[in-house]
């Protein structure tokens, strides 16, 4: 008789799991642009990973063009549509908690990538802090420890900061490489990059290397540096973008000789998955979860597979 009652608890409690899980059957994605191809790689991925749980997964991105206003009416309407999960690239890591919560209270998993949202249900990024020790090792490597560099820091987001704590790390440990700048916002643009390192050759006679935060900062400072008649400066970055695989590929832009890359298209895919995962009950072992960033150089660009590369 215990047995049987046993094994009727233990039935109930199987069905009851059962029905108190949800099958993901809608994703809304709220993401910087759309016209950026890291968020569009990043959207690619997520509908890659969903439709392998569900083939009629139905998956709709939007760009909310760095607007936060848009981006709290794209979840509003998430809501209303009742989707299962979201994804979101937040538009300021902070304010967008009420609209989290919101989502929340309605039943729907909500999942950061790329950058943490306060009160995310989970969060994949990065791990920024390994990318920017990876990108500073190499140029301590090739100038044998020794040297003047910069930092070429930019907006304060925690992602930046990882990055530029990787980098000084990296740095301390070779007592021959003196920063001659690291304080300075690019902005994290092509413009800005061009701007900060314009100011620095003008500022200093000798610069050996630069660590930009990210690729678009690495473009516009070799810009910079050819349009003064540098050409022996190093440079390296964080992204791994279209744009830096180029330039590695390219014999005309030597100096650009290093980025650590992020893989926007497994970062959604991880986000979906353990967003489906918090969708039938279970937490992520860890949070945030870390993707580790891989050198891109000169030397293996030929063998990397970009964000805009077909996956399988």
């Amino acid at each position: 008789m215990l047995k049987k009652l046993l094994l009727a608890s233990a039935a109930l409690a199987l069905a009851t799991g059962a029905a108190g899980a949800k099958d993901l059957k809608s994703i809304g994605i709220s993401l910087g642009s759309m016209g950026n191809p890291f968020f569009i790689a990043l959207a690619k991925g997520a509908e890659f990973e969903a439709k392998k749980i569900n083939p009629n997964v139905k998956v709709q991105a939007l760009g909310f063009d760095y607007d936060l206003g848009k981006q709290f009416t794209q979840i509003d309407n998430f809501i209303a549509a009742g989707v299962d999960l979201i994804l979101l690239n937040p538009g300021d890591p902070n304010a967008i908690e009420p609209a989290i919560k919101r989502a929340q209270a309605a039943g729907i998993v909500v999942v950061a990538v790329d950058t943490a949202a306060k009160g995310a249900d989970a969060t994949v990024t990065t791990d920024n802090i390994q990318a920017g020790e990876i990108a500073c090792k190499y140029i301590v490597d090739k100038l044998g420890g020794k040297g003047d560099v910069i930092i070429q820091n930019g907006p304060q987001v925690s992602s930046v900061i990882d990055r530029v704590n990787g980098c000084k790390k990296e740095f301390a440990k070779a007592p021959g490489i003196k920063i001659l700048s690291s304080d300075q916002d690019a902005k994290g643009s092509r413009e800005g990059g061009l701007n900060v390192m314009q100011a620095m050759v003008t500022r200093f006679p000798k610069i050996d290397a630069v660590f930009a935060i990210n690729d678009p900062q690495a473009i516009g400072t070799d810009l910079a540096a050819r349009q003064l008649g540098r050409t022996n400066v190093m440079i390296t970055s964080v992204d791994g973008a279209p744009d830096i695989e180029a330039a590695l590929k390219d014999p005309n832009s030597p100096m650009i000789m290093a980025s650590a890359s992020q893989d926007p298209f497994q970062m959604a895919r991880e986000a979906v998955r353990l967003g489906n995962g918090v969708l039938h009950g279970s937490k992520p072992e860890h949070d945030p979860t870390l993707m580790a960033s891989v050198l891109v150089t000169r030397d293996n660009v030929k063998d990397y597979k970009g964000w805009a590369s077909e996956r399988q």
